[in-house]
């Protein structure tokens, strides 16, 4: 069962750049898709950003595409989440989940997810 852990959050102005990140344990991180969740309050969680198991394609939202970036380290069992020209409508408890398939391509669906952590607060102020 994997365990995943987000971290990095905090408190940044209007336009700032945060990393946030997840690190994994628990089962073979290289293994499977990982990605990025968000949820703001009183809204459904939503999709921001997903990475394959080799780190070869990557996908966003329309609200993150040419801001945020997503990488891996399967070295480290960690994946990253980069921020940039942030938005305070991108305030949000941040997830990250595993791919429940081993080497399968990474979903946009969180139901395609697991081992969701406790989340990392990010507050943009305006």
């Amino acid at each position: 069962q994997v365990q995943l852990v987000e971290s990095g959050g905090g408190l940044v102005q209007a336009g700032g750049s945060l990393r946030i990140s997840c690190t994994a344990s628990g089962r073979s991180f290289d293994n499977f898709p990982m990605g990025w969740f968000r949820q703001a309050p009183g809204k459904e969680r939503e999709f921001v950003a997903a990475i394959s198991v080799n780190a070869y394609s990557t996908y966003y939202a329309n609200s993150a595409k040419d801001r945020f970036t997503i990488s891996r380290d399967n070295a480290k069992n960690t994946v990253y989440l980069q921020m940039t020209s942030l938005k305070p409508e991108d305030t949000a408890v941040y997830y990250c989940g595993s791919g429940k398939e081993r080497w399968a391509p990474p979903t946009f669906d969180s139901h395609g997810y697991e081992g969701w952590g406790q989340g990392t607060q990010v507050t943009v102020s305006s």
